[in-house]
């Protein structure tokens, strides 16, 4: 169920006056190749790292807005336990 919720999640998206709606993989892959043109052959380390800091910090923080701040329904919603929850919260400094 959760695939099938993850590939018809469309992120709507403004480009020239008209709605776009793309699903969440297509927006990230087109980041990775956005970063990885960027790069221009330079070589770079720890890319699979940066990559999840770089989409874990705002699902963090939209699952938080979601569960209106309930981090039990949060850590329930996003499969983890609360504790792991609250390290990934703190880390990017989401916790208050």
């Amino acid at each position: 169920m959760t695939e099938a919720l993850i590939e018809n999640t469309a992120v709507n998206l403004d480009t020239n006056q008209e709605q776009i709606q793309k699903p969440l993989r297509n927006c990230v892959e087109d980041a990775v190749e956005m970063y990885l043109k960027q790069l221009d052959g330079h070589a770079t380390t720890d890319f699979y790292q940066v990559v999840l800091q770089e989409i874990e910090e705002p699902l963090l923080r939209c699952v938080l807005k979601y569960t209106r701040g309930n981090q039990s329904k949060a850590s329930e919603m996003l499969g983890i336990n609360r504790g792991t929850l609250r390290k990934k919260l703190k880390l990017y400094d989401l916790h208050n």
